[in-house]
């Protein structure tokens, strides 16, 4: 069955945020607490004082090329260029990066229907406001504006951009989550990481923030967990201080040390501390974390359960299967993962215009097919889960 015989349902694409979200945005009395400077001739964001070079060009005015890393994803780097050498000279950020209805357009001439639309700055915000529960809650609403704003949250029922939403205070959290709503939003953003705040770091799943989560079931709004900027990036760093917070400069080490465990960890905190089982009805979809961390998760979770049974409400593999869904990158083993979980959980999503994604994002085809997936699961993948969670006709 050919892509053009049903309409594909992108479940990861990207915008690049507007200057304006740090300069217009942000409200005038924290605007020396979120703001850009100049390093060395380069422009950076700069987070109550500490300087932070995560994304070499944080207004986006130049960025890299759609697919610029697929060697390196590949593994295929034999001449071993460093990540930066194999991005090349950027492009600039064209209308379609930034707009909707660009976007639009770009998405018709790609073959892709309908697409979860995520921002790319708001993570890093998030990261470096860890501590500052105030300034977060602030910090992400004035995202949340600017993408109600720019974009919409349902753009002609095609691109569904997705707010986020960030968890310290729950009370704000919860305002947070009616204010989206009300504007139409069919899906919400979640970082996978615990909670920071003024008593200290704790998980998300805990019975404090039921009241958030009882809302999430009551609304039926998808939740996703991106990657993001690790938690254990400060775990890293006591092994191999870090030289630089840049995504363009891994280290072999960080590499094997962070991988994706921060949505492993996240995952088995909503199950292993009860948020799914009090609230079955929540679905979350693991974005832009692969699928190597699935098996592990599930062999976890049976061992932890076959020795203490007692502390939990329902197997947890159980659960998992159930309330989770994962969009794996084009280069894992997707067979596999369908054999974990089932042809209904997982969902297609190609991280376009990102480096690390698809240029061409029916080029996941290929990778389907190289699989032996079958038509009728490669259907599913490519479009009737992605429309389903979100409630529309594929």
């Amino acid at each position: 069955m050919a892509a053009t015989e049903y309409r594909v349902f992108d479940a990861d694409n990207h915008l690049y945020e507007s200057p304006a979200v740090i300069t217009d945005y942000i409200p005038r009395e924290f605007s020396r607490d979120i703001r850009f400077v100049e390093v060395r001739g380069r422009t950076r964001i700069a987070v109550k004082g500490r300087i932070t070079d995560f994304m070499p060009n944080p207004t986006f005015e130049r960025v890299a090329a759609p697919g610029a890393h697929v060697a390196y994803f590949k593994a295929d780097n034999l001449a071993g260029r460093t990540m930066r050498e194999m991005t090349g000279q950027p492009i600039d950020c064209l209308p379609a990066f930034r707009e909707p209805g660009p976007r639009l357009e770009t998405l018709d001439r790609l073959g892709v229907h309908r697409a979860l639309m995520f921002p790319t700055l708001a993570n890093l915000l998030e990261y470096s406001l860890e501590g500052d529960p105030d300034l977060t809650h602030i910090a992400v609403h004035a995202v949340n504006r600017w993408l109600h704003d720019a974009w919409t949250f349902d753009y002609r029922e095609r691109i569904f951009t997705v707010p986020v939403i960030t968890l310290p205070i729950v009370e704000e959290a919860v305002a947070e989550l009616e204010w989206v709503l009300e504007r139409g939003a069919r899906a919400i953003l979640i970082r996978p990481a615990p909670v920071t705040g003024l008593r200290g770091s704790r998980s998300i799943a805990l019975p404090e923030f039921d009241p958030f989560w009882a809302r999430v079931q009551e609304a039926g709004v998808l939740v996703c967990m991106h990657g993001s900027f690790p938690p254990l990036n400060h775990y890293y760093e006591t092994w191999e201080p870090g030289r630089t917070d840049s995504a363009f400069e891994p280290t072999p080490l960080k590499y094997l040390l962070l991988q994706h465990r921060e949505i492993e960890d996240a995952i088995a905190a909503m199950i292993c501390h009860g948020a799914l089982s009090r609230f079955p009805g929540i679905r979350v979809l693991s974005v832009e974390n692969g699928a190597g961390w699935v098996g592990h998760t599930l062999k976890e979770l049976d061992l932890v359960y076959r020795k203490m049974p007692q502390d939990f409400a329902e197997h947890p593999v159980e659960v998992f299967k159930r309330n989770i869904f994962v969009n794996p990158f084009w280069e894992d083993d997707v067979a596999d993962l369908v054999g974990l979980m089932g042809p209904t959980h997982v969902l297609f999503g190609s991280d376009y215009p990102h480096p690390e994604g698809l240029a061409e994002p029916l080029d996941y085809l290929g990778y389907l097919d190289e699989a032996h997936i079958a038509p009728d699961v490669q259907r599913r993948i490519m479009s009737d889960n992605g429309n389903g969670l979100l409630g529309l006709v594929a």
